[in-house]
Protein backbone atom coordinates (compact mmCIF):
# COMPACT_ATOMS: atom_id res chain seq x y z
CA UNK A 1 0.00 0.00 0.00
CA UNK A 2 2.82 2.35 1.08
CA UNK A 3 4.36 1.84 -2.36
CA UNK A 4 1.41 2.76 -4.34
CA UNK A 5 1.08 6.00 -2.12
CA UNK A 6 4.78 6.17 -3.20
CA UNK A 7 4.71 5.61 -6.73
CA UNK A 8 1.31 7.90 -7.18
CA UNK A 9 2.89 10.69 -5.70
CA UNK A 10 6.01 10.61 -7.76
CA UNK A 11 3.97 10.69 -11.15
CA UNK A 12 2.17 13.88 -9.98
CA UNK A 13 5.56 15.48 -8.94
CA UNK A 14 6.53 14.31 -12.68
CA UNK A 15 3.32 16.03 -14.12
CA UNK A 16 3.52 18.97 -11.98
CA UNK A 17 6.96 19.29 -12.95
CA UNK A 18 6.30 19.11 -16.56
CA UNK A 19 3.71 21.78 -16.51
CA UNK A 20 5.69 23.95 -14.81
CA UNK A 21 9.18 23.99 -16.68
CA UNK A 22 7.99 22.85 -20.34
CA UNK A 23 6.00 26.30 -21.46
CA UNK A 24 5.14 24.06 -24.43
CA UNK A 25 2.93 22.11 -22.53
CA UNK A 26 1.38 25.71 -20.93
CA UNK A 27 1.28 28.71 -23.32
CA UNK A 28 -1.35 29.39 -26.31
CA UNK A 29 -1.07 28.84 -29.86
CA UNK A 30 2.22 30.12 -30.88
CA UNK A 31 5.13 29.23 -34.00
CA UNK A 32 5.96 25.91 -32.47
CA UNK A 33 9.96 26.35 -31.58
CA UNK A 34 11.08 23.46 -33.78
CA UNK A 35 9.99 25.44 -36.40
CA UNK A 36 13.27 26.59 -37.86
CA UNK A 37 10.90 28.90 -40.24
CA UNK A 38 9.08 30.38 -36.86
CA UNK A 39 7.11 31.84 -39.75
CA UNK A 40 4.92 34.56 -37.64
CA UNK A 41 3.79 37.17 -40.43
CA UNK A 42 3.36 39.25 -37.68
CA UNK A 43 7.20 39.47 -37.08
CA UNK A 44 7.67 41.75 -40.31
CA UNK A 45 7.52 45.52 -39.58
CA UNK A 46 5.68 47.28 -42.13
CA UNK A 47 5.63 50.81 -41.85
CA UNK A 48 1.78 50.87 -43.06
CA UNK A 49 0.49 49.20 -40.61
CA UNK A 50 1.29 51.12 -37.77
CA UNK A 51 -2.28 53.31 -38.78
CA UNK A 52 -4.10 49.46 -38.44
CA UNK A 53 -5.00 47.93 -35.78
CA UNK A 54 -4.80 44.12 -35.95
CA UNK A 55 -3.86 40.68 -34.21
CA UNK A 56 -2.00 37.91 -34.56
CA UNK A 57 -4.01 34.40 -35.67
CA UNK A 58 -2.15 31.28 -35.41
CA UNK A 59 -3.79 28.91 -38.14
CA UNK A 60 -5.24 26.19 -36.49
CA UNK A 61 -5.63 22.13 -38.58
CA UNK A 62 -8.48 22.73 -40.80
CA UNK A 63 -8.45 26.30 -41.10
CA UNK A 64 -8.03 28.52 -44.14
CA UNK A 65 -8.08 31.88 -45.06
CA UNK A 66 -11.11 31.00 -47.31
CA UNK A 67 -12.80 29.43 -43.96
CA UNK A 68 -11.54 32.26 -41.57
CA UNK A 69 -12.83 34.89 -43.64
CA UNK A 70 -15.29 34.39 -46.15
CA UNK A 71 -15.26 36.70 -49.35
CA UNK A 72 -12.54 39.01 -47.52
CA UNK A 73 -10.18 36.26 -47.87
CA UNK A 74 -8.38 38.09 -50.58
CA UNK A 75 -8.23 41.20 -48.45
CA UNK A 76 -6.54 39.19 -45.60
CA UNK A 77 -4.09 37.19 -48.19
CA UNK A 78 -2.76 41.06 -49.40
CA UNK A 79 -2.52 42.53 -46.39
CA UNK A 80 -0.43 39.84 -45.27
CA UNK A 81 1.29 39.45 -48.46
CA UNK A 82 0.79 35.78 -49.03
CA UNK A 83 -1.08 33.28 -51.41
CA UNK A 84 -2.78 30.41 -50.07
CA UNK A 85 -0.70 27.42 -50.72
CA UNK A 86 1.74 29.71 -48.07
CA UNK A 87 -1.00 29.67 -45.43
CA UNK A 88 -0.51 26.68 -43.15
CA UNK A 89 -1.38 25.06 -39.91
CA UNK A 90 1.32 26.29 -37.21
CA UNK A 91 1.96 29.31 -38.86
CA UNK A 92 1.05 32.76 -37.87
CA UNK A 93 -0.77 35.69 -39.65
CA UNK A 94 -1.89 39.10 -39.25
CA UNK A 95 -5.56 40.01 -38.99
CA UNK A 96 -7.50 43.15 -39.11
CA UNK A 97 -9.39 43.94 -36.01
CA UNK A 98 -12.18 45.90 -38.58
CA UNK A 99 -12.18 43.79 -41.75
CA UNK A 100 -13.37 46.87 -43.71
CA UNK A 101 -9.91 48.91 -42.69
CA UNK A 102 -8.07 46.70 -45.31
CA UNK A 103 -11.07 45.97 -48.33
CA UNK A 104 -8.66 48.92 -49.99
CA UNK A 105 -6.00 48.39 -47.98
CA UNK A 106 -2.49 49.94 -49.77
CA UNK A 107 0.22 51.58 -48.32
CA UNK A 108 1.52 53.74 -51.46
CA UNK A 109 0.45 57.43 -51.98
CA UNK A 110 -2.54 57.63 -54.14
CA UNK A 111 -0.93 60.44 -55.70
CA UNK A 112 2.54 60.49 -56.57
CA UNK A 113 4.70 63.76 -57.77
CA UNK A 114 7.13 61.95 -59.95
CA UNK A 115 4.56 59.94 -61.92
CA UNK A 116 2.74 62.93 -62.93
CA UNK A 117 5.13 63.46 -66.12
CA UNK A 118 4.39 59.67 -67.28
CA UNK A 119 1.16 58.15 -68.82
CA UNK A 120 2.84 55.07 -67.04
CA UNK A 121 5.19 54.71 -64.18
CA UNK A 122 5.47 51.75 -61.86
CA UNK A 123 6.49 52.26 -57.71
CA UNK A 124 7.99 49.39 -56.32
CA UNK A 125 8.69 50.29 -52.28
CA UNK A 126 10.36 47.47 -51.31
CA UNK A 127 9.89 48.45 -47.19
CA UNK A 128 6.41 47.52 -47.60
CA UNK A 129 6.90 45.01 -50.35
CA UNK A 130 4.20 45.92 -52.46
CA UNK A 131 3.97 47.70 -56.36
CA UNK A 132 1.72 50.00 -57.63
CA UNK A 133 0.57 51.14 -61.20
CA UNK A 134 0.59 55.11 -61.97
CA UNK A 135 -1.25 57.31 -64.28
CA UNK A 136 -0.32 60.39 -64.80
CA UNK A 137 0.70 60.40 -61.10
CA UNK A 138 -2.74 59.04 -60.00
CA UNK A 139 -2.86 55.41 -58.56
CA UNK A 140 -4.70 53.17 -61.12
CA UNK A 141 -4.05 49.77 -58.79
CA UNK A 142 -1.52 48.58 -56.57
CA UNK A 143 -0.93 44.57 -55.30
CA UNK A 144 1.59 42.54 -52.73
CA UNK A 145 5.38 41.80 -54.24
CA UNK A 146 8.14 40.02 -52.91
CA UNK A 147 11.80 41.08 -53.50
CA UNK A 148 14.80 39.82 -53.27
CA UNK A 149 16.33 38.15 -49.80
CA UNK A 150 19.32 39.46 -48.22
CA UNK A 151 22.36 38.42 -50.05
CA UNK A 152 20.25 38.82 -53.29
CA UNK A 153 18.82 42.32 -53.06
CA UNK A 154 16.55 43.92 -55.44
CA UNK A 155 18.13 47.11 -57.04
CA UNK A 156 17.18 50.50 -56.06
CA UNK A 157 16.67 53.23 -58.17
CA UNK A 158 15.34 54.45 -61.16
CA UNK A 159 14.81 51.57 -64.34
CA UNK A 160 12.90 51.29 -67.49
CA UNK A 161 10.82 48.14 -68.61
CA UNK A 162 12.91 47.09 -71.42
CA UNK A 163 11.15 43.78 -72.80
CA UNK A 164 8.35 41.60 -72.17
CA UNK A 165 7.79 37.58 -71.86
CA UNK A 166 4.25 36.02 -71.06
CA UNK A 167 6.03 32.54 -71.05
CA UNK A 168 9.31 33.05 -69.45
CA UNK A 169 10.96 30.52 -67.21
CA UNK A 170 14.02 30.84 -65.10
CA UNK A 171 17.72 29.32 -66.05
CA UNK A 172 18.56 29.26 -62.89
CA UNK A 173 16.09 28.12 -60.70
CA UNK A 174 14.01 24.97 -60.46
CA UNK A 175 10.45 24.80 -58.66
CA UNK A 176 10.46 23.86 -55.21
CA UNK A 177 9.69 19.93 -55.92
CA UNK A 178 13.09 20.11 -58.27
CA UNK A 179 11.29 18.98 -61.37
CA UNK A 180 11.23 21.77 -64.14
CA UNK A 181 12.41 25.17 -64.08
CA UNK A 182 10.82 27.49 -62.38
CA UNK A 183 8.12 29.47 -64.40
CA UNK A 184 8.40 33.31 -64.38
CA UNK A 185 4.74 34.08 -66.44
CA UNK A 186 4.21 37.66 -67.36
CA UNK A 187 7.74 38.82 -66.94
CA UNK A 188 8.49 42.44 -67.36
CA UNK A 189 12.58 42.84 -67.91
CA UNK A 190 13.85 46.51 -66.18
CA UNK A 191 17.44 45.58 -65.81
CA UNK A 192 20.56 43.80 -67.40
CA UNK A 193 23.68 44.92 -65.05
CA UNK A 194 27.36 44.40 -65.27
CA UNK A 195 27.40 40.91 -64.73
CA UNK A 196 24.54 40.34 -67.40
CA UNK A 197 22.27 39.22 -64.93
CA UNK A 198 18.49 39.85 -65.51
CA UNK A 199 15.93 41.56 -63.11
CA UNK A 200 12.18 41.22 -63.83
CA UNK A 201 8.82 41.31 -62.39
CA UNK A 202 6.85 38.06 -62.90
CA UNK A 203 4.90 36.00 -61.54
CA UNK A 204 6.01 33.69 -58.27
CA UNK A 205 4.48 32.51 -55.12
CA UNK A 206 3.99 34.72 -52.18
CA UNK A 207 5.25 33.32 -48.90
CA UNK A 208 4.49 36.92 -47.56
CA UNK A 209 7.93 38.05 -46.54
CA UNK A 210 10.67 38.75 -49.45
CA UNK A 211 11.53 35.62 -51.35
CA UNK A 212 13.18 35.88 -54.27
CA UNK A 213 16.77 36.13 -55.95
CA UNK A 214 16.26 39.87 -56.52
CA UNK A 215 13.55 40.04 -58.77
CA UNK A 216 9.97 41.03 -58.00
CA UNK A 217 7.41 38.69 -58.03
CA UNK A 218 3.55 39.15 -57.75
CA UNK A 219 0.48 36.83 -57.27
CA UNK A 220 -0.43 34.48 -59.96
CA UNK A 221 -2.94 31.59 -58.18
CA UNK A 222 -3.08 30.00 -62.55
CA UNK A 223 0.66 29.42 -62.41
CA UNK A 224 0.56 27.37 -58.74
CA UNK A 225 -2.39 25.53 -60.14
CA UNK A 226 -0.58 24.51 -63.52
CA UNK A 227 3.03 23.84 -61.48
CA UNK A 228 1.73 22.70 -58.30
CA UNK A 229 -2.16 21.77 -58.65
CA UNK A 230 -3.28 23.82 -55.83
CA UNK A 231 -5.57 25.87 -55.42
CA UNK A 232 -8.25 24.25 -57.09
CA UNK A 233 -9.77 27.55 -58.20
CA UNK A 234 -6.94 29.98 -59.44
CA UNK A 235 -8.44 34.06 -58.30
CA UNK A 236 -5.66 36.10 -57.83
CA UNK A 237 -4.17 37.20 -61.02
CA UNK A 238 -2.03 40.49 -60.33
CA UNK A 239 0.97 39.29 -62.31
CA UNK A 240 -1.41 39.10 -65.39
CA UNK A 241 -3.22 42.33 -64.55
CA UNK A 242 0.10 44.31 -64.87
CA UNK A 243 1.60 42.90 -67.40
CA UNK A 244 -1.69 43.90 -69.52
CA UNK A 245 -1.67 47.30 -68.61
CA UNK A 246 2.53 48.02 -68.73
CA UNK A 247 2.29 46.76 -72.41
CA UNK A 248 -0.69 48.29 -73.34
CA UNK A 249 -4.25 46.55 -75.89
CA UNK A 250 -1.95 46.88 -78.78
CA UNK A 251 0.80 44.91 -77.73
CA UNK A 252 -0.83 42.29 -75.85
CA UNK A 253 -2.81 42.09 -78.80
CA UNK A 254 -0.08 41.19 -80.85
CA UNK A 255 1.87 38.92 -78.07
CA UNK A 256 2.65 35.71 -79.26
CA UNK A 257 4.47 34.36 -75.94
CA UNK A 258 8.01 35.16 -76.99
CA UNK A 259 10.41 37.60 -75.58
CA UNK A 260 9.36 41.19 -77.12
CA UNK A 261 11.71 43.85 -76.51
CA UNK A 262 10.25 47.03 -75.36
CA UNK A 263 11.34 50.57 -76.42
CA UNK A 264 9.23 52.71 -75.06
CA UNK A 265 8.59 51.00 -71.75
CA UNK A 266 7.12 52.76 -68.41
CA UNK A 267 9.41 53.79 -65.87
CA UNK A 268 10.10 51.94 -63.37
CA UNK A 269 10.93 53.23 -59.70
CA UNK A 270 12.09 51.13 -56.95
CA UNK A 271 12.98 53.05 -53.34
CA UNK A 272 13.54 51.49 -50.19
CA UNK A 273 15.23 48.52 -48.07
CA UNK A 274 14.33 45.41 -46.75
CA UNK A 275 11.83 45.72 -43.71
CA UNK A 276 12.32 45.07 -40.27
CA UNK A 277 12.35 41.44 -39.07
CA UNK A 278 11.73 41.30 -35.43
CA UNK A 279 12.66 38.91 -33.28
CA UNK A 280 8.94 38.70 -31.97
CA UNK A 281 5.65 39.63 -32.90
CA UNK A 282 4.56 43.16 -31.67
CA UNK A 283 1.40 41.05 -31.27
Amino acid sequence: MLHRILYTLLGLVIIITTVVFDPKSTSGPAASPLDRGQEDLGRFAYPSLARISWRSHFVMPNESLERLFGDDWIAVARFNRIDRRHVYPGMTIRVPERIEEIRNYTPLPAVYEAAKPHPKYLLLNITEQWIGAYESGQLVFSMPAASGIEGHLTPTGLFKIKAHHRRHTSSLYKTANGEAQYPMDYALLFLIDKEQVLYWIHARDLPGRPASHGCVGVFDEAMQRRVYGVPDQPVLADAKKLYAWTIGPERLAADDGTVRQFEDGPPLEIIGALPRRLDRSPR
